[in-house]
């Protein structure tokens, strides 16, 4: 006879989405911002705002998507052929640090006394 089967326990299947705090803070951003795109439409419309908000919406993507499809890899194709694997590789050596001298006194910073400077009736405004 085969032995029963465990349930899974509840932490190893749940993700972080199904929290109940997780969720409160998704339904309350998700009202937030419906309510907000409903006060720009009604304060804007939706043809001068919105459609010049796509317009922008489109291009960031066009230019976020050239960037990590094209430029990052060819950036990373140019290190890698261009000046040698072991370049690509190098560690960025840390600048050396001084160290400081253990038999300075350490002296609180005080604030420079206040000079006194005289009214006359020529200074005066």
């Amino acid at each position: 006879m085969a032995a029963p089967r465990r349930r899974a326990s509840a932490s190893r299947n749940s993700s972080w989405l199904t929290h109940p705090l997780v969720r409160r803070a998704g339904i309350l951003l998700a009202v937030s911002f419906g309510l907000s795109l409903l006060l720009v439409a009604y304060l804007f419309g939706f043809d001068g705002f919105f459609g010049r908000l796509m317009g922008a919406t489109f291009v960031w993507f066009v230019l976020l998507g050239v960037t990590f499809l094209a430029v990052v890899p060819f950036v990373n194709w140019a290190a890698d052929n261009w000046f040698g694997r072991s370049w690509a590789e190098h560690p960025t050596p840390q600048p050396a640090r001084k160290p400081r001298a253990s038999n300075t006194p350490k002296t609180p910073a005080t604030p420079k006394p206040t000079r006194y400077a005289p009214r006359t009736p020529t200074t005066s405004d």
